[in-house]
């Protein structure tokens, strides 16, 4: 589960030095738009005097710095990138050690943890800093297997690809069934979603025999809501990440499935060689794979259109509907109201 984060409000500067592309500064990304009120600053020298909505397209005003001492109202320090791998590039070592000199938070979703780190590990001793890292953790049990409350239905976001929205459609679907008066709840998979949530298990770093028994876990702390939304990870077609995405699918035994996809990607990400199956494809296999524990549908599909023009956005969805005969929008540019309504036809309404 989640490592504890102090209890004071945090006043953060998020460091992304170099890395404002949105695959790999996700966390930044999202951490601005959906706590923009906890974000002091970015911290990135290359684009100093500029504003968080021109680097990173979310977060209007917020000043981008170029130095901790120019962040003075921030308690913490965010790493703000999700790289491949999860490694800590070198030159931003300097920038962590000044932080912690100056008794800041240091926090990472890093799988780089900062406590493997002997010259961090003895300067927040010597200085009084805490660090936290939202990877590390002690998961230890196997999946039972055992049926959820009969109550609780549970939604899963699933993708054809890593990196195409899952944890942001995820985020507005559990906020749109609560504006409709559901008792819904956002599950945290990943180090990103848990900053959002407040709690969570970084699944990706659980070991493979335990990871469908983190994610149980994660569901049973919520099942007594009457929705719960469990962020997705990876994807059974993303030949490094599968496996996470497979156990994570088990764990959860979702009812229902919502699909998440990138407008004009074609190939797997970072494996270009490897070309996405069609959408098609692509839930028949979900649904054939979830059936494996306990039968669940796709009911949706949330379309990340973020390169397109409203217009291409919107014929898209319209496609893709007379294509697979579900429910399409792009979440951030529509809402996601034909999400909500989908989950709720689910339940007959009763949610």
């Amino acid at each position: 589960m989640m490592p504890t984060l102090a209890n004071t409000p945090r006043r953060m500067v998020i460091l992304t030095d170099g890395y404002s592309d949105s695959n790999v500064a996700k966390t930044a990304i999202c951490v601005v738009r959906y706590k923009p009120e906890e974000v002091v600053a970015i911290l990135d020298a290359r684009a100093a005097g500029k504003t968080a909505g021109e680097v990173l397209g979310v977060g209007g005003a917020i000043p981008v710095v170029a130095r901790l001492a120019d962040a003075r109202r921030a308690n913490t320090l965010l790493i703000g990138i999700a790289p491949s791998g999860g490694k800590m590039p070198p030159h931003w070592r300097p920038i962590v050690i000044e932080a912690i000199r100056r008794r800041m938070t240091v926090v990472s979703g890093l799988h780089d943890l900062l406590k493997h780190n002997a010259e961090f590990v003895a300067a927040a001793e010597e200085h009084g800093a805490a660090l936290v890292d939202l990877r590390d953790n002690d998961e230890s049990d196997v999946a039972s297997g055992e049926p959820f409350r009969r109550e609780c239905l549970r939604i899963h976001t699933i993708a054809n690809d890593c990196s195409v929205g899952k944890m942001v459609a995820a985020v507005e679907l559990a906020e749109g069934l609560r504006r409709a008066g559901v008792d819904a709840q956002f599950v945290a998979t990943g180090q990103t979603g848990m900053l959002i949530a407040g709690s969570g298990c970084a699944v990706d770093r659980v070991i493979s025999d335990f990871v469908a028994g983190a994610a149980e876990k994660l569901v049973r702390a919520n099942e007594h809501h009457h929705v719960v939304v469990v962020e997705g990870q990876g994807s059974l077609f993303h030949p490094r990440y599968s496996g996470v995405t497979l156990s994570l699918l088990h764990g959860v035994q979702p009812d229902g499935m919502v699909l998440v996809y990138e407008m004009g990607r074609t190939a797997v990400h970072g494996m270009e060689q490897f070309p996405l199956p069609p959408l098609r494809r692509v839930v028949e296999y979900y649904e054939e794979t979830a059936a494996i524990l306990h039968p669940g549908r796709v009911v949706g599909v949330s379309v990340n259109g973020r390169r397109f023009t409203d217009a291409e956005v919107a014929a898209e969805c319209a496609r893709v509907e007379d294509e697979l005969g579900l429910p399409a929008c792009d979440v951030i540019r529509h809402g996601p109201a034909k999400l909500v309504e989908a989950v709720r036809a689910m339940a007959g309404g009763s949610t």
